[in-house]
């Protein structure tokens, strides 16, 4: 039987965050007291925004990548 050590890659955790504020931005715009037409309104308009966001992660990742990449090489420069 293995253990769980409680790991898993940043990206699922990533990918586990954006599922859940998705879920619950949806939930919670479905149970607002609005009109049918304003929170369709509603819905496209964050899907909008969701989608901007979106493009701009990779960027973020390539970075943070770089980032650690530069550190590790530092360390293993010193040790």
């Amino acid at each position: 039987m293995r253990e769980y050590n409680g790991g898993g890659n940043a990206g699922s955790v990533l990918l586990a965050f954006l599922t859940g504020a998705a879920i619950g931005g949806v939930v919670a715009l479905l149970f607002a007291p609005r009109s049918g037409y304003d929170t369709r309104r509603r819905i496209l308009d964050m899907g909008e925004d969701a989608r901007e966001k979106m493009g701009k992660i990779p960027v973020a990742v390539r970075e943070a990548e770089k980032a650690a990449v530069v550190a590790f090489n530092e360390t293993m420069k010193k040790g």
